[in-house]
């Protein structure tokens, strides 16, 4: 099985320049192309029995790399389509974490900071057993992921995200261009298939 790469179309987006956006695709792009490669050759490797069990077990933690590369780069792109739209008060989303946090804006504040030092993933994670988010950071694709918790958020903070338009120092403002352009609907619809 060949995994295709998707394609986005973005609107303008005020703080992120599409040279910007261009590269950052460009890199998601060689994510697809990696799992690909990676698939193709463990379907080869297994065929062998034993004799290269230990790369394929290279080849499967590798594979956990690429692969969340490719499909955090596509919550966070597919979050950017549709152009900015705010979160509506009287969605499930906009309400739980209102409980949780005493008001969208406190987790908003909360979730904004949680990039102070570093490349990686900021993600927002909801366990459906407890009713709770998680905010977790992922530094490798690989590591640091909460089993089973969907990605109801996801904001690439590596410096290939933001470094075309914003310097290291500046990540706080790329996180708020980010965060603005936000299609909320998109992010929201994640969470009531996550509450469904």
């Amino acid at each position: 099985m060949n995994y295709e790469k998707r394609t986005f179309e973005f609107p303008e987006i005020n703080g992120l320049s599409k040279d910007q956006l261009a590269l950052h695709i460009d890199l998601y792009e060689g994510y697809v192309k990696h799992v690909n490669i990676l698939m193709t050759q463990m379907n080869v490797l297994a065929k062998s029995g034993d004799e290269f069990a230990y790369s394929i077990a290279e080849l499967r933690r590798r594979l956990g790399f690429e692969w969340n590369g490719m499909r955090l780069h596509e919550l966070y792109f597919e979050a950017l389509e549709h152009g900015a739209k705010v979160l509506l008060a009287d969605t499930k989303l906009f309400e739980a974490l209102a409980k949780q946090y005493g008001s969208f804006s406190n987790w908003l504040e909360i979730f904004s900071k949680l990039s102070a030092r570093g490349p990686g993933w900021a993600l927002l994670n909801y366990d459906s057993v407890t009713k709770h988010f998680h905010h977790t950071w992922v530094a490798d694709h690989e590591v640091g992921h909460l089993a089973s918790l969907p990605v109801i958020l996801a904001v690439d903070h590596w410096e290939h995200a933001y470094l075309v338009d914003y310097l290291p120092k500046d990540k706080g403002m790329y996180v708020q261009s980010y965060l603005n352009a936000l299609d909320w609907e998109t992010v929201s619809a994640r969470f009531d298939k996550a509450v469904s």
